[in-house]
């Protein structure tokens, strides 16, 4: 019953953020509307994190063989790719070093900040 509550209020912040997908013209993915919607609920209190923990766990853990399928679609669609092969390699190697240096830079400041307020 533990992991069916936990499920269902993950299920239901997902649902918000679909919600907002919906009635907002916006060009942002429902999904981060959910993670914002869940980082905000948690920092709040609305949520503890035992409540989501265990099941939030399990689904980080289970996240690689969910890409799987898109690989596969990738694979499929080769020669359309063919064309726009390069720039979409550029585009995702830079991508993933703008990913690797900003989540560096974030967590040294953090580490900083953590390591001054324990003094």
């Amino acid at each position: 019953m533990k992991y069916l509550k936990q499920f269902t209020i993950i299920l239901g912040i997902c649902l918000l953020g679909e919600l907002v997908r919906f009635l907002l013209p916006l060009p942002i993915p429902a999904s981060v509307y959910g993670l914002v919607f869940m980082l905000l609920a948690l920092m709040c209190g609305a949520v503890k994190l035992e409540q989501v923990e265990t099941v939030a766990d399990f689904l980080i853990g289970i996240m690689s063989p969910m890409f799987i399928p898109a690989a596969v679609a990738l694979m499929n669609q080769l020669e359309a790719l063919r064309a726009i092969l390069l720039p979409f390699l550029v585009i995702n190697f830079v991508g993933l070093l703008t990913t690797f240096a900003v989540t560096g830079r974030v967590t040294q400041f953090l580490l900083k900040r953590e390591k001054e307020g324990k003094k």
